[in-house]
């Protein structure tokens, strides 16, 4: 941990807009909760249904802006720009197909698509009404998180702040518009958050246009951008294909958990706790999780400019500090569960008295474990995969969750019904199986390699 006020200086320049990058958008999913949470304990429900495949999707835009960003983060210490260009327009080209696609699943096929996920039929069609109107605003989010991500990967996360704010504003105006009828406009409920995501998606994407068009510190050139290249191409898919089928497939894992719980007894109550919780913690955690977005920009930068030599001591400093991040804010939040969040926050969101039990619960299992969790994530998401091994950081992220948590989260909730306590806790198995393995891999050193080199 004794690397000079320097190296802590830029851990923080680098982190701080990260955090309120990071908090600003689980911010907006929070207002989205609670908006929709004053119409009733089943809307809520529904929206929560609805963002499990949502979900899946994000991550899978963001492998693809994480595989981007192993390239151009050492690129960038490289100080080749073109090549940067070249990275970029691979990265809107694949995005873009992928939301596309799944916008048009969501739009024309959502009660067949919604009823995968849940077996409450009120629940479901809800959730169909939201996923018809938010279905192509993934499109326009896509596209502007892949420039986002870029100048994020060029060490200038200030632009992803400044776009996010002007979406989190116009999204929660609009909220209160269309959910509630304001402003001479009809009162649409659920369909009006997902009208309101949709309006703010659209903006991020013309203000990430206008950005390319403007911005003279760094010139996007049409012609690389646009015609990327063979040679780039295949070294995008080279290192970007692990990484988004790792998010992929932990989206997927992840996403089984929320359907077990639907598909189990009092389901309407524990997805609705289970939407309140997992906002909360998102919020709530945006400092522990910032540290592996510096994690992957600090050590890719110091691979591409060619300092090997300091990179082991720099993903262990990193590490470390997750780790104590996570084990202070843990204890905190713990303490805050019983405090605030369980007799103020969760009365504000009309739960019933189950649900909110089940939502202080599934809290404070949840932050007995963010140490761990913080460790896993910057380990694998920032210094492994930055480190350009994504390959080994992808069977270490995956393993853990698709060999024992799913399972015994499966076991547990559908075949031997003890309750939603034992499937939590069978969840939280993961973080423990991937220390280990996760810890074993950075000691080897083997995960240093240099992924610009042809």
């Amino acid at each position: 941990m004794r690397r000079g006020k320097a190296f802590y200086k830029d851990v923080v320049t680098l982190a701080i807009p990260i955090i309120l990058q990071n908090l600003i958008t689980n911010s907006l999913g929070l207002l989205d909760t609670f908006m929709v949470g004053m119409l009733g304990e089943a809307p809520m429900a529904a929206v929560t249904l609805a963002n499990i495949p949502i979900f899946v999707v994000l991550l899978m835009v963001f492998g693809m802006q994480s595989g981007a960003s192993v390239l151009i983060s050492q690129f960038y210490g490289k100080g080749d720009y073109d090549a940067i260009s070249r990275v970029m327009g691979i990265g809107f080209y694949v995005s873009g197909a992928v939301n596309l696609v799944f916008g048009c699943i969501m739009c024309f096929f959502p009660v067949q698509f919604m009823g995968l996920f849940g077996s409450d039929a009120g629940v479901i069609a809800l959730a169909a009404e939201y996923a018809r109107m938010v279905a192509f605003s993934f499109f326009f989010d896509g596209l502007a998180q892949v420039y986002i991500a870029a100048h994020r990967s060029m060490a200038n996360p200030k632009l992803g702040l400044y776009i996010l704010v002007v979406s989190m504003v116009s999204n929660t105006f609009l909220n209160w518009v269309f959910i509630f009828g304001k402003l001479g406009a009809p009162a649409m409920g659920v369909q009006g958050a997902a009208l309101a995501t949709l309006i703010s998606r659209m903006l991020e994407c013309a203000i990430a246009v206008g950005h390319i068009c403007l911005n003279k510190s760094f010139r996007v050139k049409p012609s690389q951008l646009f015609r990327p290249g063979g040679e780039m191409l295949s070294r995008y898919f080279r290192y970007a294909t692990p990484v988004v089928l790792n998010e992929t497939l932990w989206g997927l894992g992840t996403a089984i958990y929320p359907t077990i719980m639907g598909h189990m007894e009092g389901s309407q109550a524990i997805l609705a706790a289970f939407g309140i919780s997992g906002n909360i913690e998102k919020v709530a955690t945006v400092v522990v999780f910032a540290i592996a977005g510096t994690a992957a920009i600090i050590v890719g930068r110091e691979i591409g400019a060619g300092r090997r030599d300091t990179v082991y001591e720099v993903g262990l400093t990193l590490d470390t500090l997750a780790f104590l991040a996570g084990l202070i804010v843990g204890l905190v939040l713990i303490v805050l569960t019983f405090t605030f969040f369980s007799p103020v926050l969760y009365p504000m969101f009309h739960l019933s008295p189950e649900a909110s039990s089940i939502a202080t619960m599934m809290s404070v299992v949840t932050f007995s474990f963010l140490s761990l969790r913080s460790f896993n994530s910057t380990n694998t998401v920032g210094v492994l995969r930055g480190g350009g091994d994504v390959r080994t950081a992808s069977i270490i992220d995956l393993s853990p969750l698709w060999f024992v948590s799913i399972p015994l989260a499966a076991l547990a909730g559908l075949v031997f019904h003890w309750g939603i306590l034992v499937v939590y806790l069978c969840i939280s198995l993961e973080n423990v199986v991937k220390f280990f393995f996760g810890m074993a891999r950075l000691k080897s050193g083997a995960w240093i390699r240099d992924v610009t080199a042809a």
